[in-house]
């Protein structure tokens, strides 16, 4: 057996479940750190900044053998983050969706076959915020949505101003929405998720979308967790910082 590691997890708060079901399972001792669904949707630079400031903030005299990033690329993100006195562990995905599919490979074959696909997981569903609350989706920055003037759910808009206003906003300001006709739920099975289910098959059903359930693969997330990485993840070396690559590696570090 490898030796016991003391790690450090930093991540979203998306995969809060999922993280916290790892930890319980693997042999080395993590502490746990989650940062608030929404970075994603910041300007490319303030989500760095955040995710820096947290990595920074980890004591250097704490006997951490790595830090462990619960976040893919995710728009670049984290592409410029610098290791300072203990490395890093950061899978190689473009966005955290792969750690649900369990690898690159399972999420591109689905991606390529279910184009139009939603995915949701406990994590996007109860994560989720309305009102004002998310409109800022971290920190108290305006995220890219609430610039938009699309930072409220469809549920809460159907609400406030009726299902007929609520399409026309979505069908005038939201077209982003015009590429997705499908939710996938990806059933991880660390609790009941029937509410989460029930609640995303009504909404493809208020949407008119299709809706399929899928059983997630811990695969990558595992590996994590348990310290086998291997040519899924980059390790940042202490002075090295992450970099981007335009083939299917994600991500390189300098």
């Amino acid at each position: 057996m490898p030796p016991r590691k003391k790690l450090k997890f930093i991540g979203c708060e998306i995969i809060y479940r999922e993280a916290c079901a790892l930890a319980a399972r693997t042999p080395h001792m993590v502490d746990l750190e989650f940062l608030r669904k929404g970075l994603h949707d910041l300007k490319t630079a303030d989500m760095l900044a955040k995710i820096q400031e947290a990595v920074d903030a980890v004591d250097p005299e704490a006997g951490y053998d790595a830090i462990l990033l619960g976040y893919a690329r995710c728009n670049n993100g984290i592409v410029g983050l610098t290791a300072r006195s203990i490395p890093l562990v950061v899978p190689r995905a473009h966005d955290c969706i792969t750690f649900f599919f369990g690898s690159r490979p399972a999420y591109r074959e689905y991606f390529d076959a279910h184009p139009g696909t939603y995915y949701m997981t406990t994590g996007w569903k109860e994560r989720n915020r309305s009102g004002t609350d998310y409109d800022r989706p971290a920190y108290g920055q305006q995220g890219v949505m609430g610039a938009l003037g699309l930072a409220e759910s469809y549920e809460d808009m159907v609400e406030k101003y009726g299902k007929e206003n609520a399409d026309f906003v979505v069908e005038t300001m939201g077209g982003w929405l015009k590429n997705y006709s499908k939710f996938l739920y990806l059933k991880m099975g660390v609790c009941d998720e029937t509410e989460f289910i029930e609640a995303t098959h009504a909404e493809a059903r208020e949407r008119n979308w299709d809706f399929e359930v899928r059983d997630g693969d811990w695969t990558l997330m595992d590996k994590l967790f348990h310290a086998r990485w291997d040519d899924d993840f980059i390790i940042v070396q202490p002075g090295q910082r992450i970099t981007a690559r335009t083939d299917e590696g994600v991500l390189d570090v300098q």
